[in-house]
């Protein structure tokens, strides 16, 4: 009984120790997918997202769609940053996120707002599109005809997805508009 108790202890504690550990610090993050998309002479997709935001859920499970993933795999390397968490789990941000969400012009769009990296971490794209009026909105996760078409644009300009692929993508990211 006392082996069993000790082992239950032990298991709690270490489990208090893993589920305590800071994030990573932005900028480290950084290094190592930059590092990454070199090495693999990719482009960086860079999701700043929330552990409470439903349209971030909604970008990584389009991303992760076993229909249009290998395309992502092939020329993107993804990564998140944690920004702009609730009070309660504000642990659970990158230190340094929101300065990177910053550089980039995000800071004001909501979530997700994402960039698309050169291998260098140069910017060549971001989340926000012009509107009627000319002014820039973030698309988050695309989901109406107007933000997948953007998105679309883009891909197009940072990948070699072929057309059909292409179609496929945005079809997938139309349905995150009936959910």
């Amino acid at each position: 009984m006392k082996h069993t108790t000790f082992l239950l202890a032990l298991t709690i504690f270490s489990s208090t120790l893993f589920a305590q550990a800071p994030p990573p610090a932005a900028e480290k993050v950084m290094e190592l997918t930059i590092a990454k998309a070199t090495a693999e002479n990719k482009n960086i997709l860079l999701i700043f997202h929330a552990s409470w935001c439903g349209w971030c859920h909604k970008m990584d499970s389009s991303l992760n769609d076993p229909s249009i993933k290998a395309n992502f795999d092939k020329y993107y390397v993804i990564e998140h940053l944690t920004v702009q968490e609730s009070k309660a789990k504000v642990a659970l941000e990158n230190p340094g996120g929101m300065d990177i969400m910053k550089k980039f012009h995000g800071e004001t769009s909501g979530l997700p707002f994402w960039v698309i990296l050169d291998k260098k971490g140069e910017l060549i794209a971001d989340s926000r599109m012009k509107d009627d009026k000319g002014e820039l909105q973030n698309t988050g996760c695309p989901a109406n005809q107007k933000e997948v078409e953007y998105w679309i644009t883009l891909l197009k300009k940072t990948s070699k997805i072929g057309d059909a692929q292409l179609e496929l993508i945005a079809k997938r990211f139309r349905m995150n508009e009936a959910h």
